[in-house]
């Protein structure tokens, strides 16, 4: 199925040299521990914590808006470490999922309003349903779907995943189309423009 076209205003995104699309609404703290791989999209809203520890985002991943990345946590005797958060390549984080993981895979799905506890690992090609809290320090074996609230392993994925998942991600880029100011097909509302 084709995704239908979504317009955002120039002048509220910022694209890099790698293409990366980044929402002038979101907030990059320590944006200098932050590494977009190329062709990111971040959405308004969006918090990421690079200040925090070194986070690093893949290549064709998608970031919903109002959702929180943010590095996961260990508690020590003499106090607290923050460890780095690495993400995969052709990932999509669901609005308003705040991710506390230690390594999110490749071709991974995460729904709306997840939460994902701090330390739990997703593996390559698994799935989190909407509205689903993973537990700390989860591990999500691949081409698994987790659902619910604790999370519990409730279904598997085709095997086809990471095609499906590296399509669905390359779509979203390519129907994510900048405009100078809103096109006539916004206002009669055939087709969604982003919130800004």
């Amino acid at each position: 199925m084709e995704l239908e076209d979504s317009f955002y205003p120039k002048a509220q995104y910022i694209e890099t040299a790698t293409g990366n699309r980044v929402s002038r609404g979101s907030v990059l703290c320590g944006s200098q521990n932050i590494v977009l791989s190329g062709k990111v999209i971040v959405l308004s809203g969006v918090i990421i914590r690079g200040d925090l520890a070194n986070v690093r985002v893949g290549r064709h991943c998608v970031i919903s808006s109002k959702s929180v990345i943010r590095p996961p946590f260990k508690k020590f005797s003499k106090g607290v470490a923050f460890f780095p958060l690495h993400i995969g390549d052709h990932v999509f984080i669901g609005e308003g999922s705040i991710v506390n993981a230690a390594v999110v895979g490749s071709y991974v799905y995460i729904g709306k309003n997840c939460v994902i506890g701090r330390r739990c690992v997703l593996k390559d090609c698994c799935m989190i349903a909407d509205d689903t809290v993973l537990p700390p320090e989860t591990v999500v074996p691949p081409f698994a779907v987790y659902s619910g609230s604790p999370a519990r392993h409730t279904g598997d994925l085709p095997e086809a995943t990471q095609d499906l998942m590296t399509d669905y991600t390359k779509s979203c880029y390519h129907h994510f189309i900048r405009v100078k100011d809103m096109p006539p097909q916004a206002r009669e509302g055939t087709t969604k423009l982003i919130d800004i």
